[in-house]
């Protein structure tokens, strides 16, 4: 799972990402990312609307994306915050599906001179 260090938990901190960050979008997921240039670790933050369904389906979504970011969370720079939003699409996608679109997602938001090497 992912640490409470490793997580958004302001709203402020939300919308500044949300609306000043890069963007990349797929099939079951929005990724926003914003490098702040601060020397902390990466935080991600989730988005899960009750579009995606009900209370058991989005905290599902919701614990699988925090696995996915716990994982990933090597490969993204220091100082960076990421949002990801689930789409409805993303209830009824496998663990491996959303790792995939996250993890291509951050390749291409990240700069290759930042990314770390797993």
């Amino acid at each position: 799972m992912l640490a409470r260090p490793y997580r958004l938990t302001r709203g402020s901190d939300y919308r500044l990402v949300v609306r000043r960050g890069s963007r990349c979008g797929g099939a079951r997921v929005i990724t926003s990312m914003l490098t702040t240039g601060e020397s902390r670790a990466a935080r991600f933050g989730f988005i899960i609307s009750k579009q995606v369904g009900t209370a058991v389906v989005r905290n599902t979504v919701r614990r699988r994306l925090k696995a996915v970011c716990a994982e990933a969370l090597p490969r993204v720079p220091e100082g960076t915050d990421v949002v990801i939003r689930a789409l409805p699409a993303s209830a009824t996608a496998s663990f491996a599906e959303l790792r995939a679109d996250v993890d291509r997602c951050l390749s291409r938001l990240t700069p290759a001179s930042d990314a770390v090497s797993a």
